[in-house]
């Protein structure tokens, strides 16, 4: 705390001074004094009570001494002494500045004196004028009182003649504002009327009253007609609305019906309209608005059924965007669509503030966002349906068949890619615009966008796995090209195989998510981690299966044509009774040709090996094989029928101590592998096939000439010879288990017959 130069406190010094001040200015010391205790025991209540009346000196200095040693006490005293001087010059300041103010007041009373000698004689002088005046005025007023009241009197008259005659001449005055269209100055006549009607209208002006009632309907039919009149000025109708009420007619009436006429107007609205120009729904709606706002001043407190007016305008607008949308807009399309609506809501929010339509508006809008964008993925995912599509049917006259799949694979890269592309160029067009209702849409949009990708992607496979048989049939999917069923072409499953690698290794591409993440930079809601939800690690493994589960699926589907063509071979004819054989059997042709397409398709959708074909030279088992099949050939050409059963026995014991081979390997994306393992399960399916069967001996010989034939024409289709070999073995070492004279054709027969069948086979299926 500041300290001044004797040692007391500022504030302290400051209400002690404002304390002698009081007392000394004060006419009652002893209130003061009253108010202050008179026995303390402290050090502070002491110094309070110094400065009243009531200071009992002795009494201080007895505390002082016992509360304070010689120190204190010399202090106290250069305290006290300080005091005591800066109390004197205050006082003395004051008796100073109290007496200047006391000079001012005597010579301002000297001054007032002197003013008001003279004045009392005035003011005797015009009380007695003031007296003369009130006895004349009263003699006035007592020789004019009795004309007075006849005057009065006979004014009450003329103003009730008067009246009376306004009355009669109603009738008249209301025709002529009809005429002239006064229909406020009408009103004002009959309203001023009313009241006189009421007291006398049963009785002394029964017939104004009722020529005044009738001309009073007119003017309440003309005022409804001003009311529903388009071409009025909003203030004429809330006017005409006004007197209506004056004329105590049903106001709520008319607002009932012009509410239905506004609600009339959107009905007959029609924004779906092709021959609905812009300009002529643009006068529409400010003619809606003008509606609006007459509506709102005309009848007060109308605003919540006005804003649900309003909204349902705005959600009319939306439903045809929708609609136009479901039915293929571009994003120009939608951005017009989109910048007319905020137009129109801008427009009708000025009318109307209370409905918030730009809320409303932002809500449809994200709707219509959404579903276009939705849509647009939609449409990506039907073009690139179509383009694959066209290897289900069967090419056109003139268009070689081996070049449809490839065309079709290539159209489905084009889409995919290209359509990707386009996809999100016409995306960006959305968030390029500075429209306020897609500006507050643009994180949403970038959000929804990469979801559709995602889920793009999800869709495409599914729809795959479902044309094919895989999939789910309840999934609900965007309509794509109707499903062909069970007739799906194994060209367009192979196509579907390829396609599927094709989208793996675009999801593994840097470009792809480099232009999805450019897309979301510096916006979206979620947090998707590296910027873009297209993440290899979860679209590759999706297609990399429905790779090979379409591959898997042609496998079967060409090895199921080969097996229905080899059953019926096995099944028509009666083996125990056939006849010698005399050529190699037509279903070895047909089976050639199936071979033959298939190579086509595969030739121009999967690539080559990159491995060796696997010939008998190193191939595993092959010499054992090859020395297999020549004991059989040797030891089958004995005429004795007991050393060729005994010969059967023997190449059973061949087969056990046979090097093991493995006929199935691994199924790769190559055209070797794949015709391969078609040829593989033919001939598996072709034994068991065999199996099933008895035969005679031109029957054995048969299978033995077909499987001769074979070994000489599919050694350039399949890969792995070896094995293919050792399964044509297998077929002719099953019919002779299922023989009943397994006695084998002569080699040279056996070659004869083959030689001539080779070049008709050449000519037929060249082997490509």
């Amino acid at each position: 705390m500041e300290v001044e130069e004797g040692g007391v406190p500022l504030d302290e010094k400051a209400r002690r001074m404002r304390d002698l001040l009081s007392s000394f200015y004060s006419p009652d010391h002893s209130a003061s004094a009253a108010s202050l205790p008179r026995n303390t025991s402290s050090r502070f209540a002491t110094l309070d009570t110094i400065n009243t009346t009531a200071f009992d000196a002795d009494q201080y200095m007895n505390l002082l001494v016992q509360k304070s040693n010689v120190e204190g006490l010399l202090q106290k005293h250069v305290e006290m002494a300080a005091e005591i001087k800066n109390l004197d010059t205050d006082l003395q300041m004051l008796v100073y500045e109290n007496y200047n103010k006391f000079i001012s007041a005597t010579d301002t009373i000297k001054r007032m004196k002197n003013n008001i000698v003279g004045m009392e004689t005035n003011m005797e002088q015009l009380l007695e004028k003031i007296t003369s005046v009130q006895l004349r005025s009263d003699g006035v007023n007592t020789s004019l009182f009795e004309r007075r009241e006849h005057i009065e009197k006979l004014h009450r008259t003329r103003n009730l003649l008067r009246k009376v005659q306004f009355i009669y001449d109603l009738p008249t005055r209301l025709e002529k504002c009809i005429k002239s269209e006064a229909y406020a100055e009408a009103v004002k006549l009959y309203t001023g009327a009313t009241p006189i009607f009421k007291a006398y209208g049963d009785s002394s002006f029964q017939d104004c009253k009722r020529a005044s009632e009738e001309a009073v309907t007119i003017i309440i039919k003309k005022l409804q007609g001003k009311v529903f009149s388009d071409s009025e000025s909003i203030q004429s109708r809330a006017e005409a609305v006004m007197l209506l009420k004056q004329l105590d007619f049903p106001v709520e009436n008319l607002k009932v019906k012009l509410f239905e006429k506004l609600e009339q107007f959107l009905v007959d609205l029609n924004l779906e309209s092709k021959e609905l120009t812009r300009a002529s729904i643009d006068a529409s709606i400010r003619e809606f608005a003008k509606a609006i706002r007459a509506y709102k001043v005309i009848f007060l407190h109308s605003e919540p059924q006005l804003s649900k007016l309003a909204q349902d305008l705005v959600k009319k607008h939306f439903e045809a965007t929708h609609l136009r949308i479901m039915k293929q807009v571009y994003s120009g399309d939608l951005l017009a669509m989109l910048r007319l609506i905020w137009t129109d809501v801008l427009l009708m929010d000025e009318v109307l503030p209370e409905a918030s339509l730009p809320d409303c508006a932002l809500q449809y809008a994200h709707v219509a966002v959404r579903d276009y964008i939705s849509s647009a993925f939609g449409r990506l995912l039907r073009y690139i349906s179509d383009s694959l599509m066209t290897a289900q049917f069967t090419p056109k006259e003139g268009i070689e068949e081996e070049h449809s799949l490839q065309t079709a694979l290539d159209a489905g890269k084009k889409a995919v890619t290209q359509g990707s592309t386009d996809a999100l160029l016409d995306f960006r067009q959305l968030l390029d615009q500075e429209t306020e209702l897609l500006f507050r849409l643009r994180d949403l949009t970038i959000d929804w966008v990469q979801e559709g990708f995602r889920d793009f992607f999800k869709k495409l496979d599914g729809y795959f796995l479902l044309l094919s048989g895989k999939g789910n049939t309840t999934s609900e999917d965007v309509n794509l090209t109707e499903m062909p069923g069970d007739k799906i072409a194994a060209g367009l499953v192979l196509v579907l195989a390829q396609f599927s690698i094709f989208v793996e290794q675009i999801a593994t591409l840097e470009y792809p998510r480099q232009e999805l993440a450019s897309f979301a930079s510096g916006g979206g809601v979620r947090d998707y981690g590296h910027g873009s939800v297209l993440v290899p690690a979860e679209i590759c493994p999706i297609f990399r299966t429905s790779g090979e589960t379409f591959l898997h699926l042609y496998i079967k589907m060409r090895t199921q044509k080969i097996s229905v063509l080899l059953k019926k071979r096995f099944t028509a004819p009666n083996w125990v009774k056939h006849k010698e054989p005399r050529e190699v059997h037509m279903f070895v042709d047909m089976l050639l040709q199936e071979f033959k397409e298939i190579g086509t398709e595969v030739k121009q959708l999967l690539p080559q090996s990159l491995h060796h074909k696997h010939r008998r030279t190193n191939s595993n088992g092959s010499t054992a094989s090859s020395r297999s099949s020549t004991l059989r050939d040797d030891k089958l050409s004995r005429s004795n029928i007991q050393k060729a059963r005994s010969q059967l026995l023997e190449s059973h014991l061949a087969k056990l101590f046979k090097q093991k081979m493995e006929i199935f390997t691994k199924l790769e994306h190559t055209q070797e592998s794949v015709i391969t393992t078609i040829v593989k399960l033919s001939l598996k399916s072709l034994q068991e096939l065999v199996r099933l069967q008895t035969f005679n001996r031109s029957g054995f010989q048969q299978i033995q000439l077909d499987i001769h034939f074979l070994k000489a024409t599919i050694k350039d289709i399949a890969e792995d010879e070896a094995a293919v070999d050792f399964l044509l073995d297998e077929v002719i070492v099953s019919t002779a288990e299922r023989c009943l004279d397994p006695i084998p054709l002569e080699p040279p027969v056996l070659d004869r017959l083959v030689q001539a069948k080779l070049p008709k086979t050449s000519e037929q299926n060249p082997i490509s």
